[in-house]
């Protein structure tokens, strides 16, 4: 087979998406890739706090789901739905719904050697920021400096005051303009 086919074989491939068991995604994707399906799913730390203890572990970016590449003209799906870990494949009557062009593709991009995905390459001074890891998870912030290639210092609101913390850049996401009014006013009280 030369390579010009095994390129078109490869391009023929389309992301679909898999629903899996909670909390079930890397038991899932191991199966799946043991019946020969190339799976994918993007990583992110989650943070876990139990009895006064903070712990971060690695979470589904998209909890109970998973992507598979197929190429329908020569793969069944069909053992999919019968996979350990795995619920059923996303259809849209009886035939699967492949992802959009681009999506995983952007997500394999995204991530790292470990498989985490960080879109932190964007991140710019004022840009308003969600934590998504650590102690100060789900909270709203600023971002007032890039001290490096993967720290970010932020600026966000803590017992009712301004509070500056440096985080690594993959545990922020930009939020848009969302909360700018609140930035506004945690900016102004950080100036007095």
């Amino acid at each position: 087979m030369s390579a010009l086919d095994c390129e078109d074989r490869a391009d023929a491939a389309r992301w679909y998406l898999v629903n899996t068991q909670t909390g079930r995604e890397r038991l899932a994707m191991d199966h799946l890739e043991r019946q020969d399906y190339r799976a994918f799913t993007p990583w992110t730390r989650k943070t876990l706090r139990h009895a006064r203890r903070i712990t971060t572990v690695r979470a589904a970016f998209f909890p109970g789901y998973v992507f598979v590449a197929l190429d329908m003209s020569r793969q069944r799906w069909r053992p999919i739905d019968g996979t350990v870990g795995v619920l059923r494949i996303v259809k849209a009557g009886v035939a699967p719904v492949a992802a959009p062009d681009g999506l995983v593709e952007a997500f394999i991009a995204a991530g790292d050697e470990e498989g985490y995905v960080s879109f932190g390459a964007d991140l710019a001074v004022g840009d308003d920021v969600r934590i998504t890891a650590g102690p100060f998870e789900e909270r709203l912030a600023v971002i007032e400096a890039l001290p490096g290639p993967d720290r970010v210092r932020v600026l966000l609101e803590f017992m009712n005051q301004g509070v500056r913390v440096e985080l690594d850049a993959r545990d922020v996401t930009t939020t848009g303009d969302a909360h700018r009014r609140r930035r506004d006013i945690l900016v102004t009280g950080l100036r007095r």
